[in-house]
């Protein structure tokens, strides 16, 4: 394995009984960054994330994480990384300091260190004035930080995250995707499963989608998004009266004009920022004055729509281990 790769799954396959959960996943994440592993429901994602964390063995293939094979070097795995899985694993009995003391001793840690370290983890992540009540009284979202919290105490330098968000509310996922930047800030390597196309868009480098157990298409998002479809140019011009001749100047320089004439919108096909720019400069000296002018480009929605032939938050066939437990 490369030392700039803090993670690399080679051609991972889970079989239960006659059923692939996992068929031939193969990527590699460089140290830190954040690859978002999407799919919908059933498509693989936890079962590729057990994989690699030594909770499942694979049937066929192997996975490296920090230099270390999951197989042959299992202990050295998960001293590596930390994982914080779908569902919050704190004991709602204890309250948020005891939960990182706890944790802390199984690591083995020194007191004095398990001490320090959750003064500054329940700062970081904002629970300070929480700390000492029992997590029963936490809002979903306080528990999440805090099993982000308990997941950091041995400082791994690879976490596993495993839709980390779901069940949040709007507001809570916004503060804990900041609280994600600040660790890749400093330093830390994100695998990310989601299914919120906006949760891959805003925090992954690259991402690997994933359906039916097999990657079908990696890249950045922008990668992405201009494999789905040309981007468009939207205009919207100030008067409705000045439509038509904005329509016929558009005409001039892009083949085809679509007209909302409700919105005052003009949208036209678009070869990227060149060819906004180039327009720009046709209205900018023109008498039509525009309330908007930008590069509209297919979303990860319509990404996964294109590859797959569904939505992301349609559930596919279940073929994941918890289908199969």
């Amino acid at each position: 394995m490369s030392s700039s790769l803090a993670i690399e799954a080679d051609n991972l396959v889970k079989h239960f009984g006659e059923t692939a959960a996992v068929d031939g996943v193969s990527f590699s994440v460089p140290r830190g960054s954040v690859l978002g592993l999407l799919g919908p429901n059933g498509a693989g994602k936890t079962t590729t994330v057990r994989m690699m964390t030594t909770l499942t063995r694979p049937t066929r293939g192997t996975a490296r994480v920090n230099g270390h094979d999951v197989l042959r070097e299992p202990d050295a795995v998960r001293r590596s990384m930390g994982l914080t899985g779908q569902a919050a694993t704190v004991d709602e009995l204890l309250t948020g300091r005891e939960n990182i003391h706890l944790i802390g001793s199984l690591y083995g840690l020194a007191a004095s260190y398990v001490r320090k370290a959750a003064d500054e983890l329940l700062e970081r992540f904002s629970l300070t004035d929480a700390g000492d009540r029992v997590v029963k009284t936490y809002s979903g979202g306080m528990r999440r930080r805090l099993d982000l919290a308990v997941s950091l105490v041995a400082t791994p330098p690879v976490l596993f995250l495993d839709e980390p968000t779901t069940g949040l509310d709007p507001r809570s996922r916004v503060e804990l995707w900041e609280v994600l930047r600040g660790l890749v800030r400093d330093g830390t390597t994100l695998l990310l499963t989601t299914q919120y196309l906006e949760e891959a868009d805003h925090l992954a480098d690259r991402i690997v989608v994933i359906d039916h157990g097999r990657i079908i298409a990696e890249g950045t998002a922008l990668e992405l998004k201009d494999q789905s479809g040309q981007a468009s140019i939207v205009l919207t011009v100030s008067k409705s009266e000045d439509l038509s001749t904005a329509e016929e100047m558009l005409r001039h320089h892009v083949p085809t004009v679509h007209v909302d004439e409700a919105a005052r919108q003009l949208t036209a096909p678009a070869d990227g920022l060149r060819d906004m720019t180039r327009i720009a400069a046709v209205f900018e000296h023109s008498e039509i004055e525009l309330d908007d002018l930008g590069l509209k480009r297919p979303s990860l929605d319509d990404v996964f729509l294109h590859l797959t032939g569904h939505k992301a938050e349609e559930p596919t066939e279940q073929t994941t281990e918890e289908q199969a437990s």
